[in-house]
Parts: C-alpha cells; structure tokens; sequence
C-alpha cells in the first residue's frame, strides 16, 4: 500500500508545482499601460476586500460548528472540519487573485493576436483549477493517513473525513452563494441603468457599477465556482471511500477504499499533460483549442485509469460480491468510463442549449423582435427543456454503473467524473479572467482590434461557464446519491435495531420527499430575492451619481466605483446567511420534530426521504435555471452581433430584459443549489454519527 500512498502524494504535489509555476508564468507578463494597471487595480482591491469580509463571517460560522463537533465527535473530527474548510477557502481565494491579474495580462497580449491572449487567460484558469484539486487530494489522503497511523478507528476515521467534507461544503455554499448575489445585483443593475437607462455601451467607465462588474465575475465565477468543484472533488471522494468501508472488509476494504482516490491522482497528471493540447489550429477556433485539451485529458485519464484499476483491484478475476451483483476490476474500469462518457455528453448538451450557434438561443433572439414578454416566454420554455438530455443521460450513467457494481459502482462513476475537474475547472476560470480582459480593453479605450480579441475570447468564456455549471450539476447529483447511498448504510451500521424501511406508500417518505423537494424552492427564492435587493441598492446608487455628478455621462467626471462596491459587498454578506444556513438548520429541524411526536425510527424514515427528496427537485432546477439563463445570456449577444436588428435595435433592448434576467438564474440561485443539495447530506450524515453516542 506504501507504493500507492506515495503515488498519491506525488500527483497532489505535482498539481501544486504546476500551479506555482504557472503563476510565475503569469505574473512574468507586462500588465500593459498606466491606466490597464489603474483599472486593474480597482478590480482586484474590490475583489479581495468582498472575500476578506466574507471570509470573516464564514470564520465566526465556522468556529461554532467546530466547537459542537469537537464537542460530540472529539476533537480530529473538528480537525477534519478545519481542514476542509481552510483548503476549499484557501484554492478560491488564490484562484481569485491570480484571476485578478490574469486580466489585465490578457488584455494586453490581446494586442499581440488571439494566441497570445488564449495562452495567458486559459493558463490562469489551469492555476485554479491544478490548486484545486491538488490540495483536496492532498487534504484527504494526508489527514486519512495522519489519522491510521495514530491508531484512530475506522470508525471514527469516517466521520472525521465526513466533517472534512462538511468543511469544505460549508465555504463552497457561502462563498457560491455570496460571490452570486454580488456578481449578478452588480451585473443587473449596471445593465437597467447603464444600457437600458443611460443607453450606454457594456463595460463603458462612466457606469459607476462597472468594476462592481468585474469584481463580481471574479467573486462569483472563480473564487465561488472553485470552493464549489473543491467541495463536490472531496465530498464525492469521501462519499466512495465511506462506501468501501460499508461495504467491505479487511485487505479488500483497504483497496476500494483508495481507490478512488487513485483515479484522482490518474487524471491529476492527465490533466496536467492535456494543458498543454490547448493551442489554436489554422481555423483559428478558441472552442476547439479548448475542447482539445480535455479531449486529450479525458483519453490520458482512460489510460491512465485502466493502470490504476489493473494494479489496485486486477482486472478479471472476482473480487467482491454486493447483494446479488457480484464484480470483477473490469466492472469497475467500465464505471469509471461512464462517468468520463456522462462528463462528456453533458457538457455537449450544455454547449447545445447555451451556444448562439443552436437552435436554443438563436429562438430567444428570434422570439426577442416581437418583445420582452416573448422573450422572456421562449426563455422559460428553453430552460424547461433543458433539462430533458442530462436527465436520461444521468438516468443512463446510474444504470450502467449500477448494473456493474451496484451501490458502489455508482460511487466509482462520480469520482471518474470529479477526476476531471481540474481541467473543467481550467475552462471555467478561463471565463472570468477573458470578460475582465474585455472591460479593461474598453475602458482603458485600447484599438478597436484589441477588443474584438478580447470579445472573441470572451464568447466563447460565457459557453465554457455554462459548461462546467452543468457538468457541476451532474456530477453533484451523482454526489448527493453517493451520499444518500451511505446514510442508508450508515443508517443500519449505527441503528441496527431500528425499523428504518422506506416505502413510498409510508406517509413518513411522503412528508420527507415534499419537504426535500421543497428546499431548493425556498432556497431559491431566499437567493433570487438577495439578488433583487442588491440590484436595487445599485440601481439606486448608480442613478443618484447621475444625477448628482452630471459630468460623468459626458466622461469630464469620474464615477465613485468604490461606493458601488462597498454597497454590493454590505448587500451580499447579509443577503447570504439565511439561506445559507436553510440546508443546515431544516434536517435537523425535521428530525427533531418528527422524533418528539412520533420517535426517532419515522425520524429518520422522514430525514432518508427528505435527502432524496432534495436531490430530485434541486437537480430540475438546478440544470433548468443555468442552461437558461446561459441561453438568454447568449440569446443577447447573439443579437449584438448583428442578427435580428443589432444593438439598440428593439429585439436587443428586449434580449437585455431576458439577460437580466437570466444572470442570477445561471450565476446564483441554479450553482448553489449544488453545495446545498450536498450540505443536507453531510449534515444528516453528522446527525447519525452525534445522535449515535447519545442512545
């Protein structure tokens, strides 16, 4: 087992290198001229006093969980807690401030052509995502190792990797949530004053909203998109490890216990090697330089995972049995390759919805030149249907994965599909640096060639955005049914005694699976309104300094950014708690509730139902809200490209209505409902662990 440990270890570190010399690469770049740098500045000052803030909030939230689990579960299950929470905290915020200085480097070597400007903007988004998952293979394997040497029972190893997990989730659905409702009030209120108001240009510097803008693409979609994918990276690993662990004994346990993160550590060296294949053929196509590096990725890691499984498990002789399905090393390679499969059909599906390229969008900018309502119509039949393709395409993945190596299979599928998150998170980050690269470009007035680079860049950042959110999606629900899977067993290893069936003709599972179904609903809206709120409070600012400053719609007066900034960061902060807090507070609630009036065996009946409950309605409108809003936000600058009228044309001014509202569909609500749905999760799994030790 040494050998392997070791392989572990050194692919986390490798990730870690990587990203240590990819931001000396970056930083190595000239940041262009005084006024690149003044704007620049703005944005990354802007960024890093929002996470500071935040992370303060998080901190005191995250002390009071600490001292309760060290309280009941001793004190290296508070550890474990710490120690998610400090990583998945620490790869956002690196991650934002490489993103912070990424932009301007890209702007200015869009001045060289759009290779040049590719290189720096997709080398910047590979920083955090090598960082990411780096340091979550790093976190476990380490403190699981820490923890057997120690002589900590495996027992109680579980629950301090469960509380790890917890961590990290707790940062992912602050840091996701807050980092949206700051990008998205920013985003709609620059939009309703400055375009639709004022009539003028995006990114244009006379909108006192406009670094808001920028702040929050970095807040939100890099240092909120990484805590989410390091929080599902270590949840779903936790998740197949505390299944090994259910599921099987002695030396086998120990081997399907690492393996999952064996292919971790398979698709980190992949991932590293598949940076290198994104380069621009002679078409010139941004998208496909992209998608070669994770097609590159993806066949390294299929090779690379075939090694792992023939020398962790072997390949076709038996080696476990799970109720009646009994399998072989191959039944599991074939589990790992469905989760690379589903990764992939679901990101193409995404790219289907969200691109201008297909049917999708192009029909809300059609339906756009007969007004605001009409689009607003095709917008809402579009996002329903959406959800259709990732739907059978999971349903798919689950059958076969199950089919193989039951429960347990499953598992295996969803660590394939989280292995590649370095890479898919490189294309995510990729978006945020290329949209600030644009409104650096513009308002430090730079040639007219210099941002049609940085548009082109930027177009196809909005599509890899969409992407990686419903690969975020899918790949939570396999999560969250990995995590239920384990409640499940947990369940019986903890309460053998209790009478815990589920039926659907118990009225126990019924209240449950509507009380978990109505989560992500109320959670939504707690998070839309949040949004609305801040847009006003920016709405609101934005107009007085119109109208207080008059010389800055004629460009003689500068706007006060900063106010717009210091409004935003006070709204989100606030606006995040509560529902922060609902998949927390609501299964504790449950049980409690349903244990005084009728006992704890209807309790957890109730708390298993609501889980599932939670995963069903939430991964509908999860993939609703963000293919949605994506194609709105594609349907506009569809138009603005000169089709159906063109900018300020009436089908514009209502593709700008269908875009604001779409932003905290696809940039709030529909991404953090992924760590909500999985914090329900750990949380229920924390609740058995603690109830455990007092009956």
């Amino acid at each position: 087992m040494t050998k392997f440990y070791l392989f572990l270890i050194f692919s986390a570190f490798a990730a870690i290198l990587y990203g240590l010399i990819m931001i000396r690469y970056i930083l190595s770049f000239s940041s262009g001229t005084a006024e690149m740098k003044k704007i620049a500045k703005a944005i990354q000052s802007g960024a890093k006093a929002y996470l500071n803030r935040q992370y303060k909030i998080i901190a005191i939230v995250g002390v009071f969980i600490f001292l309760i689990l060290t309280w009941k579960l001793q004190l290296f299950v508070g550890i474990g807690f710490l120690i998610g929470a400090i990583l998945s905290g620490a790869a956002g915020y690196i991650g934002m401030n490489i993103s912070v200085r990424g932009n301007v480097r890209t702007a200015e070597a869009a001045k060289k052509g759009i290779q040049k400007g590719l290189n720096i903007a997709f080398r910047s988004g590979a920083i955090t995502g090598m960082l990411v998952v780096g340091l979550a293979l790093l976190g476990i394997t380490t403190y699981y190792l820490v923890l057997q040497n120690i002589g900590i029972s495996q027992k109680k190893i579980l629950e301090a990797l469960v509380a790890l997990s917890f961590g990290a989730s707790l940062i992912s659905i602050f840091a996701r949530l807050g980092g949206g409702i700051f990008t998205k009030g920013a985003d709609v209120g620059a939009d309703l004053v400055g375009k639709i108001e004022a009539g003028i240009p995006e990114d244009d510097p006379r909108n006192p909203a406009v670094i808001s803008d920028n702040v929050g693409d970095n807040v939100g979609d890099c240092a909120g998109m990484a805590a989410d994918l390091f929080e599902t990276y270590v949840v779903t690993i936790v998740g197949t490890m505390l299944l090994g662990a259910l599921f099987f004994k002695d030396r086998l346990q120990s081997i399907l216990m690492i393996y999952p993160l064996m292919i971790g550590a398979a698709a980190i060296l992949s991932s590293i090697i598949g940076t290198f294949f994104v380069k621009l053929g002679k078409k010139k196509n941004v998208m496909g330089a992209l998608y070669k590096g994770f097609v590159m990725t993806a066949i390294i890691s299929t090779i690379s995972i075939f090694f792992v499984t023939k020398y962790t498990t072997g390949f076709f002789s038996q080696i476990a049995q799970i109720d009646e399905i009994s399998f072989k090393g191959i039944n599991l390679f074939i589990c790992a390759l469905t989760g690379l499969a589903v990764t992939g059909l679901l990101m193409w599906v995404t790219e289907y919805y969200t691109s201008t390229k297909y049917r999708p969008v192009i029909n809300i900018a059609k339906a756009s030149t007969t007004g605001h309502a009409t689009n607003i119509i095709q917008g809402l039949a579009t996002s329903l249907e959406s959800t259709a393709l990732p739907l059978i395409i999971i349903s798919v993945g689950i059958l076969i994965s199950y089919l193989n190596a039951e429960l347990f299979g499953i598992a295996i599928t969803a660590t394939s599909m989280l292995a590649l998150a370095g890479m898919v998170i490189a294309l995510d980050a990729y978006g945020p640096v290329t949209d600030n690269a644009g409104g650096i470009a513009e308002m430090a007035k730079l040639h007219k060639e210099v941002r049609e680079t940085t548009d082109a860049l930027d177009s196809v950042g909005n599509t890899t955005k969409a992407i990686t959110k419903g690969y975020a999606i899918a790949s939570a629900a396999f999560a969250a049914l990995v995590l239920f899977a384990a409640f499940i067993e947990d369940l019986d290893n903890y309460f053998p005694n209790l009478d815990t069936q589920f039926f659907l003709q118990d009225p126990y599972v019924l209240i449950g699976l509507l009380i978990g179904g109505l989560l992500p609903y109320i959670f939504g809206a707690f998070s839309m309104r949040a949004v609305g709120k801040a847009a006003m409070s920016i709405v609101t600012e934005v107009r007085r300094q119109f109208k207080e400053i008059p010389g800055i719609i004629k460009g003689k007066n500068l706007p006060d950014y900063s106010k717009a900034v210091d409004i935003l960061t006070k709204a989100a902060i606030k606006e995040m708690v509560i529902p922060s807090l609902i998949p927390v507070i609501v299964p504790i609630a449950v049980y409690f509730i349903i244990s005084v009036i009728v006992g704890q065996g209807p309790a957890f009946v109730t708390l298993g139902a609501l889980l599932l409950g939670t995963v069903v309605t939430g991964l509908f409108q999860a993939i609703s809200m963000t293919s949605g809003g994506g194609a709105w936000d594609n349907a506009k600058k569809y138009i603005e490209k000169g089709h159906f009228g063109g900018k300020n044309s009436a089908a514009h001014r209502a593709s700008i209505t269908g875009d604001t509202v779409g932003d905290p569909y696809k940039d709030t609500v529909g991404p953090a409902i992924n760590p909500m749905i999985k914090i329900a999760n750990i949380v229920a799994l924390l609740l058995l662990a603690i109830l455990s030790k007092k009956f």
